[in-house]
């Protein structure tokens, strides 16, 4: 274990910074616990960068995450900035630093904790114990893939974006996937679209390929259409779901809606020599400032940095587990807050959860 751990530090936009000053507070006490010493260094990204510097991912925001061994980050983007050429809005920042960290892999998991049951839409018995590890390929697809762009033809104009992969980045995103899956329930259900797309064709075929080296795991395949109707029939039939970039963002926001809200859950991306911690809702500019955020998502996103990037699992179970007591006692934040129970804010729910750690 390393005698230092360097985090960079990304609040981004919106409620970014509410949501993870309070995950860093937690980030620190986890790391006295358990004796290890960790620095942590700030840095603009996304919409906050461009209104200081004029681009999403500054020079020196990058250099810092790829010196750091994790990255934690807030949300980025926000209507201020829709209107911007697509090469330089806030998501731009996302985009370049999975791209240059090497972070092939995004793990979303979709874990239902019992006391929210009811909040779902759905039926207290058809999400009743769902435990779903989304995997998403994040660096190839049609959000990288070449041509791209809008072009005027015959008077008219044109938007392009091309799906491209390649075996070596299906084979590196399978593996990880079988791995996980073999750690699990050991069941894998590929999602694709190879009934009408030849990259999705290409897909199926090697990811059948490497299935021969990880025999024990049971591997399925679904269309992705099918998929999205089957999360909502029967989502415990699901194990692991490996996908591609662009059905793993749909598909990843729909299981997390399975819990009861998207400001629950986390998410890691690994593939490199740094991972990148965040959570997987936006950046809310409507409640930012407000005291009203959701932190979960973002504290239980450090604890998987503590689970991938620190290998130290029994940190992120502890928690996951201080979560769960939490919500078992009461205490919501006002997205996940419904008659009878304790309503609090960001920094209140915070407190509360440390106090659990403690």
């Amino acid at each position: 274990m390393a005698s230092a751990y360097k985090i960079a530090v990304f609040p981004g936009d919106g409620i970014g910074k509410e949501i993870v000053s309070q995950a860093v507070r937690v980030l620190q006490v986890i790391s006295n616990k358990y004796n290890i010493r960790v620095e942590t260094q700030e840095a603009l990204v996304g919409g906050s960068a461009i209104d200081a510097f004029g681009i999403p991912l500054p020079e020196d925001s990058l250099h810092l995450a790829m010196v750091s061994d994790a990255v934690l980050l807030g949300a980025v983007g926000g209507p201020k900035w829709e209107g911007l050429d697509y090469s330089i809005r806030p998501e731009r920042a996302l985009l370049g630093l999975r791209e240059k960290l090497g972070l092939f892999a995004n793990l979303r998991p979709a874990r239902l904790f019992s006391a929210l049951a009811d909040a779902s839409t759905l039926k207290r018995s058809v999400i009743e114990g769902i435990d779903i590890m989304v995997i998403r390929e994040l660096t190839g697809g049609i959000y990288f893939g070449r041509p791209r762009g809008i072009e005027k033809i015959d008077g008219q104009e044109r938007g392009i974006n091309t799906e491209v992969y390649t075996t070596s980045e299906i084979e590196r995103i399978a593996r990880l996937a079988f791995q996980m899956a073999g750690g699990r329930q050991k069941r894998l259900c590929s999602v694709d679209k190879a009934n009408v797309l030849e990259s999705s064709e290409l897909w199926r075929r090697v990811v059948n390929t490497v299935h021969k080296e990880y025999e024990d795991v049971t591997l399925s395949h679904m269309y992705v259409d099918n998929c999205s109707m089957q999360l909502i029939r029967d989502p415990r039939q699901f194990d692991v779901i490996l996908t591609n970039n662009m059905f793993g963002d749909i598909l990843s926001d729909e299981a997390a809606m399975l819990t009861g809200s998207i400001g629950m859950l986390p998410s890691a991306s690994i593939g490199g020599d740094v991972g990148m911690y965040e959570p997987i809702h936006g950046s809310a500019p409507d409640i930012a400032g407000q005291d009203k955020a959701n932190p979960i998502a973002t504290i239980l996103s450090v604890g998987m940095m503590f689970k991938y990037s620190f290998g130290l699992d029994i940190a992120c179970e502890e928690i996951e587990s201080a979560v769960n007591r939490v919500l078992d006692n009461g205490y919501r934040t006002r997205d996940i807050y419904s008659p009878g129970n304790k309503l609090v804010g960001t920094r209140k729910m915070t407190d509360i959860i440390l106090n659990e750690l403690a």
